[in-house]
């Protein structure tokens, strides 16, 4: 059972930075996919920005060139740098692992942190 804490959402202005962190209970080693997601009320769950094994990341166009992902460090904690934001931005934001074992899928997630932006 993977186990997933984020935490440094909070409330911003429009234009301020953020940065997200995710602490993930296993060794990155046993994971295939890392990254976050995102949820307003009334939409679905999308995808912000993912990296997956071998380092290539995956970001929304909505986000590029604003957000960074980065590989989680030492501690194992994965970190999303959010900068320039905007109102449209806020949301739940949730930390998201994908594990292959015994050559099934399993995915786990965050319980979210919320990122609210002023205009």
């Amino acid at each position: 059972q993977v186990q997933l804490l984020e935490s440094g959402g909070g409330l911003v202005q429009s234009g301020g930075s953020l940065r997200l962190s995710c602490s993930i209970s296993v060794s990155i080693h046993s994971l295939n996919r890392m990254g976050w997601y995102r949820q307003v009320p009334g939409k679905e769950r999308e995808l912000v920005a993912v990296i997956v094994s071998g380092g290539s990341t995956t970001y929304a166009d909505s986000v590029k060139g604003r957000f960074t992902i980065s590989e989680p460090d030492a501690k194992n904690r994965m970190s999303l740098q959010m900068n320039s934001l905007k109102p449209e931005d806020a949301a739940v934001y949730y930390c998201y692992v994908d594990q292959r074992v015994s050559g099934r899928e399993y995915a786990y997630w965050g319980q979210g942190t919320q990122v609210a932006v002023s205009s």
